[in-house]
């Protein structure tokens, strides 16, 4: 048994201590940037293969004070390196600080690498190849101001990569800064879980429908790391859970089921529905989706009640089809979920307020947004608002339940939509 660590964004802690005690009957302990697990191999397996929100989960390998990188390199040197990886393997080293007195991290990682590689050599005769991709042992090193600890890192490839998004996208510049693990965090803080009870939801500004897929496999019982590898199956350590782990995806794929709940989603962009319809592809729900590319002001409910959730758009897919910088082409800088230091016009936000008003009363709208302002822009109160960061942005999703009202962005929107009057 040993103390896994799980980090994820900033203001998830919570969220991801639930989801760690659902995955596994080990005891969780929250704690600043993520959660602790008692656990063992099998449950690194699981919580690999099963957590939405968490961003890797690490094993620890070493923890003491240090005063400078040759204290690292002494603290390295004590773990039994040839447990983990063989001389033919390959690892890298990565580091991050909080108030630590070294002058280079990189130097860190340097000495850190040779405490591995002189402790493998010494043990067998040979030393392994450092790989900055794709290592076989991917080693964490946390230094803080007086200790540091060392982590074995069982992920490999970050958890938001869950094996369905192009490496590539063909030239599309619409690549979502809304990583998977936030659209899980989302979900988790509405409280939709993709059962029949949450009702249906829609992202009609989906970009390339982070939130959408995320909700789908929800839907369907998908686990979030059925379609990747990891970075355990090349571990020593694990070499004899192997047969267990063949079990847990097992068992997950035998889960699946068609979707308890619907799902729509679109774009005003018919490049970006296109491309979210292609993701969701290779996410395996495609058919537990229904896309369309429509303007987000025009849109009607897609059923009497469910959860409006975005992460509202800015720049050319603001604007209805045919308009905007690129004529809706999803190309241009502007053509991704999120915000990058700025938001929608309050133009678009009225609108929006006043075409749920109009349309959407009883559902509730769940909007991430960096702009603290966003309530009196769409002139609504929000009922919650919870801290997320997106990436470095300190955001806030907000929470809206909508009622019929006719404020003034509504009575604008109404006289738009009136016919001219009679000569």
């Amino acid at each position: 048994m040993t103390r896994l660590f799980l980090p994820c964004a900033a203001g998830a802690e919570a969220l991801l201590a639930a989801e760690a005690a659902a995955i596994t009957s080990c005891p969780v302990h929250e704690a600043r940037g993520g959660v602790w697990v008692d656990g063992d191999e099998r449950s690194a397996m699981q919580l690999n293969l099963e957590s939405r929100l968490a961003q890797r989960v690490l094993w620890p390998l070493a923890e003491g004070p240090y005063r400078d990188e040759h204290e690292l390199y002494a603290l390295a040197r004590t773990v039994p390196w040839a447990r983990w990886i063989t001389p033919a393997q390959t690892l890298r080293v990565d580091v991050s600080a909080q108030r630590s007195p070294l002058a280079s991290l990189n130097f860190a990682a340097l000495r850190v690498k040779d405490a591995v590689c002189d402790t493998l050599r010494e043990a067998t005769g040979a030393r392994p190849s450092v790989d900055t991709r794709r290592p076989d042992l991917a080693i964490a090193l946390f230094v803080g101001p007086t200790h540091a600890t060392l982590y074995a890192d069982t992920s490999g490839e970050p958890l938001f990569k869950r094996g369905w998004r192009e490496e590539r996208t063909g030239g599309l510049k619409g690549e979502a800064p809304l990583k998977e693990t936030l659209a899980a965090a989302m979900l988790a803080a509405a409280g939709w879980h993709g059962r029949a009870e949450d009702g249906p939801l829609l992202d009609p500004c989906c970009g390339a429908g982070t939130i959408a897929i995320e909700a789908a496999q929800l839907a369907c019982g998908i686990a979030p790391g059925a379609a990747r590898r990891f970075a355990f199956e090349r571990l020593r350590p694990f070499a004899g859970h192997l047969g267990a782990w063949r079990e847990l995806q097992r068992a997950a794929r035998e889960r699946v089921h068609a979707p308890a709940v619907p799902v729509f989603a679109g774009d005003v962009s018919f490049r970006m529905t296109d491309f979210a319809a292609r993701n969701a592809e290779r996410a395996g729900v495609r058919h537990a989706i229904e896309l369309r590319t429509a303007d987000a002001l025009q849109r009607p409910p897609p059923a009497p009640r469910g959860t409006l959730m975005l992460n509202p758009p800015y720049g050319e897919r603001i604007g209805a089809k045919g308009t905007g910088s690129g004529s809706g082409s999803g190309t241009g800088p502007g053509a991704r979920e999120g915000f990058e230091g700025g938001g929608a016009p309050a133009e678009f936000y009225a609108a929006l307020a006043a075409h749920w008003k109009r349309h959407y009363a009883g559902w509730t709208a769940w909007l991430l947004s960096p702009e603290m302002k966003l309530p009196s822009l769409l002139r609504l109160k929000e009922s919650r608002r919870v801290p997320m960061w997106n990436g470095p942005i300190e955001c806030r999703l907000f929470r809206f339940d909508l009622t019929a009202g006719a404020g003034p962005g509504a009575r604008r929107a109404a006289a738009a939509d009136a016919p001219p009057p009679s000569a």
